[in-house]
């Protein structure tokens, strides 16, 4: 073992023995009984799920904001909207028509289904109410539209009620 930890030390430098020495040792309150592999499966299957779950979320509603704003949403559009590849659009494209939340027409552009479209207001209507819920506590505006990006796909219904019940209060 301790000619183990001697070449680890070598090869990842000294910070690696206080990370060894801290992450091996028994700690008061923490389970040292290893996660079964089967838990610990289960735990990232369940996270990439929720990830996919986000992404459809960003696509509905920016596929919605593209309609609003243009009329239609075009693969070139939400590609440079979102910051990816037109195949990587193409995909998430694909995923929410089998989903049934989009449709598109050749040569035309991506239109969201009534389903979609009330995806696309649910998730526009928690980015607004996180927003607005950080500025009034402080957060410059900008920071908040960064931060409520990523809050947005993972508040709770309770919490989001909460701040909607604060935003209330405040403006009365």
């Amino acid at each position: 073992m301790q000619d183990r930890d001697n070449s680890l030390v070598m090869k990842f430098g000294h910070g690696y023995d206080k990370f060894w020495t801290y992450h091996s040792r028994k700690r008061p309150g923490v389970s040292q009984v290893p996660v079964s592999t089967k838990k610990q499966a289960d735990r990232f299957a369940r996270a990439r799920e929720a990830q996919a779950v986000v992404l459809l979320e960003d696509y509905a509603e920016m596929i919605g904001d593209l309609i609003e704003e243009m009329g239609e949403a075009r693969i070139a559009d939400i590609a440079e909207r979102m910051g990816v590849a037109q195949p990587t659009a193409t995909k998430a494209v694909a995923r929410l028509k089998r989903e049934g939340l989009a449709t598109s027409r050749r040569y035309r552009g991506v239109f969201l289904t009534a389903e979609g479209a009330s995806l696309a207001d649910r998730v526009r209507a928690r980015h607004r109410v996180l927003v607005d819920f950080l500025v009034a506590v402080g957060v410059p505006e900008d920071t908040a539209e960064l931060d409520a990006e990523g809050i947005e796909h993972h508040v709770s219904e309770k919490t989001l009620a909460a701040f909607q019940a604060f935003l209330k209060a405040q403006h009365t």
